[in-house]
């Protein structure tokens, strides 16, 4: 059998943009997934109900079809069946006392419509995306391109030569203020800062972290701009289309495939020994989508560089998160005018809100008052459950890796830290609680209810540590040139042939497929 070209371990969006693009160009390749299914964080099941189909972990793809693997894959992923449900409401809040916002893919719309709740915040909305857009160059040549790479050079020469360095040099600094800063300094409105502040989350950072604020103006751009859409028939369409498209191309997928190690040859990754005691080489090179715990210390182990076994022993992980999935006989009744069309609905207090229950978490309490992140699937599309039902996809990403004990001191933690079953459902009844004061008769409608703790997402995936969905903690430090490493180097290894990619690489977490696009391009 002759050898592939390149061994990509691992199947999670990047490492399939990576397979797709280089297929493209005529390479050999073949993809090992370790469980019985591809897709990493992306999976369908029905898990709750017979004909109730849930997006088990992630369900919007906002970051991948404004992503430039999207514009190279996009019409032959559709060729193969991938096709997306969108909604004019990518996103909204609903606060404890009833105000809430909704924010529209229609700018003006949501410049009058903020105005409303407070006089000027819509202009300053339109002021802050408008910023994101006429930046857009800057922002996403560093969100998206190769750091160390003479394009990047040439694009920051480029600006500093055009701004001039100083207005350059202010630009990269008014970039790294936290989202309370923002928000505190920019609205008005407790209702409108509340819209924003849950948005950090996603991006694995809190209201109080540095970069925090520009982030959640790239995601209201972003939201603003191309909505908040799922994939048609389930995440699991979109993997098929993924594993059309590289067959096509002549690659090879195998599932129940663990690597077990790298195979090096003359100081060169040559090949993976899988699990099973079977060795498969490589004729040019290895990638690896997966966390340094994994790369440096489970695949690589004693014979893993010795500065990135010593980085990876301070590389730090974030915030767990927490899943919860509802089959419901009708569609919610919110109450609050426009809510049940809404992609991605946010119930919180507010900005101190979800400072209060990220903070929490980091400590490693359960938050007393969760921020909950509701999608609504059937409302975008339909097929996802039977006629006149409902499904529910709850995320709330502020739970605790390791349980030191209850912020409202009422739920018992194990003596180990850990998340017991029983303790998992105490916690899904109490965002529960919080869900059923928002929607009349919420509990009456409930024909089943399945919930995840950050431990058994980390069962399902391990790259998912301690229920991280996002690589390693998000902060700056752990960010672009950063990541994951201080003295990292685009998606290298320090072994010839040896390449990293995924959330833990840059640019990071996110369904954009971006490290497995960058690498694909390099390779």
């Amino acid at each position: 059998m002759t050898a592939p070209d390149h061994i990509i371990v691992g199947s999670g969006i990047n490492a399939l943009v990576c397979a797709a693009m280089l297929g493209a160009k005529g390479a050999k390749v073949l993809v090992l997934e370790r469980n019985d299914r591809i897709g990493g964080c992306m999976r369908t099941e029905e898990i709750t109900a017979p004909g109730f189909v849930h997006d088990v972990m992630a369900t919007t793809f906002v970051l991948f079809i404004t992503s430039p693997a999207f514009a190279a894959l996009g019409k032959d992923l559709a060729r193969h069946g991938l096709e997306f449900c969108h909604t004019a409401t990518p996103t909204g809040v609903l606060r404890p006392d009833g105000s809430h916002a909704v924010l529209t893919t229609d700018r003006a719309a949501n410049i009058v419509s903020l105005n409303q709740i407070a006089p000027n915040d819509g202009d300053r909305h339109g002021g802050d995306v408008g910023d994101i857009e006429r930046n857009a160059g800057l922002l996403f040549g560093l969100l998206g391109g190769a750091l160390w790479s003479y394009p990047t050079t040439r694009l920051m020469a480029g600006e500093a030569w055009r701004r001039g360095p100083r207005n350059l040099a202010a630009f990269m600094g008014e970039a790294l203020v936290p989202a309370r800063g923002w928000l505190e300094t920019t609205y008005t409105s407790d209702t409108v800062r509340a819209l924003w502040a849950p948005w950090v989350l996603h991006a694995g950072l809190g209201p109080e972290d540095a970069f925090s604020g520009q982030i959640a103006k790239v995601i209201a751009f972003a939201l603003e701009a191309a909505g908040a859409p799922i994939v048609k028939g389930g995440a699991r369409n979109l993997l098929a289309a993924f594993e059309g498209l590289i067959r096509e191309r002549g690659g090879e997928i195998r599932v129940n495939a663990d690597v077990a190690g790298i195979v090096q040859t003359g100081g060169r990754a040559s090949g993976v020994r899988l699990a099973s005691g079977e060795t498969v080489s490589a004729a040019k090179n290895v990638i690896c989508s997966a966390t340094p715990t994994q790369l440096y210390g489970r695949l690589l182990g004693k014979e893993a560089p010795e500065a990135a076994t010593k980085a990876t022993q301070s590389y730090r992980y974030g915030k767990g998160n927490f899943q919860i999935h509802y089959a419901l006989n009708k569609p919610p009744a919110w109450r609050g005018a426009g809510l049940d069309k809404v992609a991605l609905l946010h119930l919180t207090p507010g900005l101190d809100g979800v400072s209060k229950a990220c903070n929490e978490a980091v400590r490693g309490l359960l938050p007393e008052v969760p921020t909950i992140c509701v999608g609504q699937p059937h409302a975008l599309d339909p097929s996802r459950c039977p006629e006149g039902k409902a499904i529910l996809w709850l995320q709330l990403p502020e739970a605790p890796r390791h349980i030191k004990g209850d912020a409202a001191g009422k739920l018992e933690a194990q003596a180990d830290g850990s998340w017991s079953e029983t303790l998992r459902e105490a916690y899904a009844d109490r965002a529960e609680a919080i869900l059923a004061n928002h929607i009349e008769g919420f509990r009456e409608t409930i024909i089943a209810r399945r919930a995840y703790s950050p431990a058994d997402l980390e069962a399902m995936n391990i790259n998912l540590v301690g229920g991280d969905p996002y690589g390693g903690s998000s902060t700056i430090d752990q960010s672009f040139l950063w990541r994951p490493f201080k003295a990292s180097r685009n998606h290298e290894t320090g072994i010839k042939g040896l390449y990293h990619i995924g959330a833990s690489t840059h640019p990071g977490a996110g369904l954009g497929g971006g490290s497995g696009f960058l690498l694909a391009g390099k390779l």
